[in-house]
């Protein structure tokens, strides 16, 4: 071929960009036109809500223009025009839910976490991305299910040393966010996020930030395809030792219920040192009724068929705590301490049964010595009943209303009615 000719060499590179970019203003055009056709179609006696997301809406549309411009900056511009672009797509993703799905319409999710997982933008630019996706997942599950197909759980960093609060409370509403997936039983991948979540537990994270992280964590277990994967020594004993911190008891002791039913789970709070001091001191708390109850569920499951969880827990001081709360607690955990207090009374008389060794002579009923014997024991268990009686009862009673007076009251009611037979 001479110079002078035109070349025909097809470049299929420059056409497939071309392609691509005109597909995307395309877009943007639909996009664009659909918004104007609803406005003009809108009837005039139409009454609009002068709630904030309404409000919102009327001003995104308002920022048509911006939006086709933040959209190609993400997709094709440079790291600092991405940056700004993710901070514009964040921006305008709070107007509401339907600029939200328009969004996510354009294609913006797969190139935002292609920047969560980027690690030559650093931390301060794969935060831009970080908040515009918290803001597109809110109250959208399909902008959600998006993420995870765009493999987010992957790109997030596994540990938080290079973190600061910020970043990690950014992270901790984003895993949130995406987590709720969970209560629809879309698939997730625990063990991706699970050193992430950890580790934002075990650092100087502030109690919001926390709780988030439990938020995701009691999704997750709701799942009990991924509880079992969840119930690692070090998430349980997390989750004990928050659930000691009354702001964030309750969703902990929920996320344990949650994994003690599984089996790696229940011996994951076995072998815990934590375990069963932890639940019993719960158990005192009687301005939380909710973690009562919790706890009271949790020491049942782990006390159902184990004889030496029932000793550790008989050892140390159970049933003193277990008749409080059945006398004062909720009905629930009511019902639940007199389960636990039968368990506990059943062993108690297998143990004092008759054994298969050899036994003294049995005297018939009835004889002198027999019946001498028999009162003897009466008296004798009289005794110690009213002894225990007055020792319980004073100690809810120092309890619940701090008198020291009436310490003295209870116990000349308890003399004098000690010929009555207990009500149970």
């Amino acid at each position: 071929m001479s110079p002078s000719q035109p070349s025909n060499t097809f470049d299929s590179s420059h056409w497939f960009s071309s392609n691509i970019k005109l597909r995307f203003f395309t877009r943007i055009r639909r996009l664009f036109r659909l918004k104007t056709s609803q406005k003009q179609h809108t009837p005039s006696d139409q009454v609009f809500d002068t709630d904030m997301d309404a409000e919102r809406e009327s001003d995104c549309e308002g920022n048509l223009v911006i939006l086709p411009r933040a959209v190609k900056r993400l997709h094709f511009g440079s790291w600092g025009e991405k940056e700004a672009a993710a901070e514009e797509i964040g921006r305008l993703a709070k107007y509401g839910l339907k600029t939200r799905k328009s969004l996510a319409e354009l294609g913006v999710v797969l190139p935002l976490v292609a920047m969560v997982g980027e690690e030559e933008g650093g931390w301060p630019r794969r935060r831009a991305a970080v908040r515009a996706l918290v803001e597109l997942a809110n109250g959208t599950c399909t902008n959600k299910a998006l993420m995870v197909e765009a493999e987010i759980l992957s790109k997030l960093p596994k540990h938080v040393d290079i973190l600061d609060e910020s970043t990690m409370h950014e992270l901790a509403q984003l895993l949130l966010s995406v987590s709720s997936l969970a209560n629809n039983q879309f698939p997730l991948t625990s063990s991706m996020i699970l050193p992430l979540l950890v580790g934002i537990l075990e650092s100087n994270s502030s109690i919001e930030t926390k709780e988030s992280c439990l938020g995701t964590l009691y999704n997750l277990s709701t799942m009990f395809d991924t509880a079992g994967t969840l119930a690692t020594n070090a998430v349980v004993h997390h989750l004990l030792r928050l659930s000691l911190a009354k702001e964030t008891s309750e969703k902990a002791l929920a996320t344990l219920g949650n994994l003690v039913v599984t089996l790696q789970g229940k011996k994951a709070m076995e072998s815990n040192s934590m375990v069963p001091e932890t639940l019993l001191e719960i158990l005192t708390w009687e301005e939380k009724p909710k973690s009562q109850e919790l706890s009271a569920y949790i020491l049942m499951v782990l006390a159902h068929q184990s004889s030496s969880q029932r000793e550790k827990m008989a050892n140390s001081g159970i049933v003193p705590l277990l008749l409080e709360v059945a006398l004062l607690g909720s009905p629930l955990a009511q019902k639940r301490a007199l389960r636990l207090l039968q368990w506990f009374k059943d062993e108690r008389n297998a143990r004092l049964g008759p054994c298969s060794g050899p036994q003294r002579r049995r005297i018939a009923i009835g004889s002198p010595v027999s019946q001498r014997e028999t009162n003897e024991g009466k008296k004798m268990m009289k005794k110690l009943v009213q002894q225990s009686l007055y020792k319980n009862m004073e100690t809810i009673t120092r309890r619940a209303h701090g008198d020291e007076d009436s310490c003295s009251k209870l116990k000349a009611l308890v003399i004098s009615s000690s010929s009555k037979s207990l009500p149970y």
